[in-house]
């Protein structure tokens, strides 16, 4: 029998529980649910107004994994369902959740999601109000080289009027967020490129800027083309579909100076530790959701 629980008066059926979602650790759909419920206080402000996309994993971590956009069956009523542009060329409309509050997030937990978002929100597609730089690195570059363009990264940022946060990815690499008082995407996709230009003409033996794989190798990718309408990212304190509950987790710049050699190695943080960090630092991607740290876009 599926057990039935109320969250904040909704009416919910979490199912599995038991199921390992994580083989390498043991890892259960129960604690992935109370992983999320733990974390809602700062998961929630990153979600919220923001459409939507799954990437689903429900046999495991292990096992096949989908991306999907559109409203699943069977969504309650009462999850919120924005309308917005399918693409900037395909002006048609996509329906799509919006998570907005525990329930919201208990039920779509239950899915067994990776959760991922746009640098916009719902009321105004396609107008950004953060940037996103996804650093990817090449093998044999790993979290160290990853640290040293996110530092670069950073001082251009700043020379530009614009406070950077950081985070892992969850998986190799790291993201760079930029809190902005909003500009269209196109403007923004363009700016980013020009900075992962820039940092590849500083650093040609560390940074590329190119997504082909045969010029990747001991490189750093710097991706701006997520911060396209039409692109999303992991959202921040999401879990990942990876063979440990990794999460894409703030960091301070002091653990990014140690290049992944301090107390945090690697830089890798799971799922125990990411709630435990927040007990003990509170939501430090907190002004990205604010506003108090939003500036304009250069040029805008």
């Amino acid at each position: 029998m599926t057990p039935i629980t109320h969250v904040e008066g909704r009416r919910l059926a979490l199912s599995n529980l038991d199921t390992i979602l994580y083989p390498a650790t043991g890892f259960t759909k129960g604690e992935v649910l109370h992983y999320y419920a733990s974390m809602a206080p700062v998961l929630l402000p990153q979600l919220r107004d923001r459409p939507l996309s799954f990437l689903r994993y429900p046999d495991g971590a292990e096992g096949e994994t989908f991306f999907a956009k559109n409203v699943p069956p069977g969504t309650p009523d009462w999850v919120r369902v924005a309308t917005v542009p399918r693409s900037a060329r395909d002006t048609t409309s996509a329906r799509q959740v919006v998570v907005d509050d525990l329930p919201s997030l208990m039920w779509a937990a239950n899915l067994v999601t990776e959760f991922h978002t746009p640098q916009w929100r719902a009321e105004d597609p396609g107008e950004a109000d953060r940037l996103v730089l996804d650093l990817d690195p090449g093998a044999p570059a790993g979290i160290a080289e990853c640290c040293e363009v996110a530092l670069l990264l950073r001082e251009r940022l700043a020379a530009d009027g614009l406070t950077a946060w950081v985070k892992t990815s969850g998986s190799k690499g790291l993201h760079l967020l930029v809190p902005l008082t909003g500009a269209p995407s196109r403007a923004v996709t363009a700016y980013a490129k020009e900075l992962a230009l820039a940092a590849t003409r500083e650093a040609p033996e560390l940074v590329v800027h190119r997504m082909a794989k045969r010029l990747r190798a001991g490189k750093v990718f710097v991706d701006f083309s997520q911060n396209s309408a039409s692109k999303t990212t992991a959202t921040p304190y999401t879990l990942r579909a990876r063979p440990h509950p990794t999460v894409s987790a703030p960091l301070t710049w002091e653990e990014v100076a140690t290049r992944g050699e301090g107390p945090l190695p690697g830089l890798r943080i799971e799922a125990s530790e990411a709630l435990a960090r927040v007990e003990r630092h509170g939501d430090l991607l907190a002004p990205l959701s604010d506003g108090r740290a939003a500036a304009p876009l250069p040029g805008s």
